[in-house]
């Protein structure tokens, strides 16, 4: 009898034991903070991260995804970033730029001819390079989302050449490059959080600004602005991150499962964005809107001086390396 009982409770530790394991895993719950609207490309491609990643990693791991600047706008959720209060974040290149500067090396004037041009560029060793850099500030790059080739809508008149944004208020993302575009321009340029640009554009504060057809339209910020001029000045990334000091909280497994569903989420994300392009210019007509494309050459020689002013700072044989890598220079 004694012999029975002792094999029993032989058999009760062993299955607690083989159950111990499960009882102390806990779900991991990360939160990715974004500034786009629901419906557009970064936050179809977050909220896909996130069911790939508790796929992956049989729910382990919960990524709760924040869009429309709901935890602060991208500079905020750089800073986030840095200190761990923020897991991830597809974020915005001007504003990671203030930390990481060689961001802003894949933002001047009419780099890149094509999206997939921009893309082979970022998977190579200029965008190994940049991960690199952005690791030494405590940001650990999943992968390079797009925010597109960029446009101009504004509420006074078609943008077809140069001449015709004289004095125009413009409002610019927190990013350099793009100031010092609309300048020489001849714009007024103007910073404002895009989560307040609709009503800083429905209140005049500014005439108009410049986004990728997919904000303007997810934004509805056709509603405020009924003129879209097609200029492609300007490619943006959206970089898209983790805080260094969430991701070296994870094991290596968790780890392997994050990259495995930011590469998937990374390639529909710039499937989406590539296709945007191709189809608003007809649903931004069918609401009312004047398109227009711009004449490229003159809007390409007005702003040239932009490349030699940044090729003249710190980061300036960066930005070379970039531009021959984008122009074959």
């Amino acid at each position: 009898m004694q012999r029975k009982t002792l094999i029993r409770a032989a058999l009760a530790v062993a299955a607690a034991l083989a159950m111990a394991p499960a009882a102390m895993a806990q779900t991991t719950k990360l939160t990715l903070g974004h500034g786009a609207a629901p419906g557009n490309p970064r936050h179809e491609a977050a909220v896909k991260f996130a069911e790939l990643v508790k796929a992956r990693t049989a729910g382990r791991i919960e990524v709760q995804v924040s869009p429309s600047a709901q935890l602060g706008d991208d500079a905020a959720m750089v800073t986030a970033l840095r200190t761990g209060a923020l897991d991830l974040s597809a974020n915005s290149q001007g504003a990671v730029a203030a930390v990481v500067p060689e961001y802003a090396a894949f933002g001047m004037p009419f780099l890149f001819a094509s999206l997939p041009q921009a893309w082979k560029v970022l998977d190579g060793a200029l965008g190994k390079e940049l991960a690199d850099k952005s690791a030494e500030k405590g940001l650990i790059v999943l992968g390079y989302w797009d925010n597109g080739v960029r446009h101009m809508s504004n509420s006074k008149r078609p943008i077809l050449k140069p001449a015709d944004l004289q004095g125009m208020k413009m409002r610019t993302p927190p990013d350099a490059v793009t100031v010092d575009i609309m300048k020489a321009l001849g714009a007024e340029a103007q910073q404002i959080k895009f989560a307040e640009l609709y009503v800083a554009l429905q209140q005049g504060v500014v005439d108009g600004q410049e986004n990728p057809l997919m904000n303007i339209h997810a934004s509805k910020l056709y509603e405020v602005n009924k003129f879209v001029s097609l200029t492609g000045h300007k490619y943006e990334m959206t970089p898209f991150l983790m805080s260094k000091r969430s991701w070296e909280r994870l094991p290596e497994a968790d780890r392997k499962a994050l990259n495995e569903a930011a590469a998937e989420a990374t390639a529909l994300q710039r499937k989406l964005s590539q296709e945007a392009d191709e189809k608003l210019v007809a649903e931004l007509k069918a609401k009312g809107v004047r398109v227009d494309v711009a004449d490229k050459a003159a809007f390409e020689q007005a702003t040239a001086q932009v490349d030699d002013k940044w090729m003249a700072t710190p980061i300036g044989p960066f930005v070379k390396k970039v531009i021959t890598a984008a122009r074959g220079q």
